[in-house]
């Protein structure tokens, strides 16, 4: 997903995280700054709805423009990063075997 905060701001010639913070807090939504600012400078992990709602209704937007799907974006990440699990086969067809350390720090045998 694309986060357009900012561009969706800026089109409401809002331009800091404390000028978005006083129009959040015109709906009654009032986030911490660190809150807003987190917003602002980044693509969030997680949105409330709740809190989704009310930044739709302080800059008059809706969900599709804060946000943009980029599924193309998604696919060429899976098929680049695909991670091997232990056992998995190579090309060569051999099983991947995990390799033994160097001993530094492990503890012996235990007595018989």
């Amino acid at each position: 997903m694309k986060w357009n905060l900012r561009m969706v701001a800026a089109q409401r010639d809002i331009w800091r995280p404390t000028q978005l913070q006083t129009v959040l807090a015109e709906v009654g939504f009032t986030p911490s700054l660190s809150k807003v600012a987190a917003l602002w400078s980044g693509k969030p992990v997680t949105v409330r709805l709740e809190d989704l709602d009310k930044i739709c209704a302080a800059l008059d937007c809706t969900v599709a423009d804060l946000m943009q799907a980029e599924p193309e974006s998604y696919l060429a990440s899976r098929e680049q990063g695909e991670r091997r699990v232990a056992g998995a086969r190579h090309d060569h067809g051999t099983a991947v075997r995990p390799v033994p350390g160097s001993g530094r720090g492990l503890r012996g045998l235990p007595p018989n």
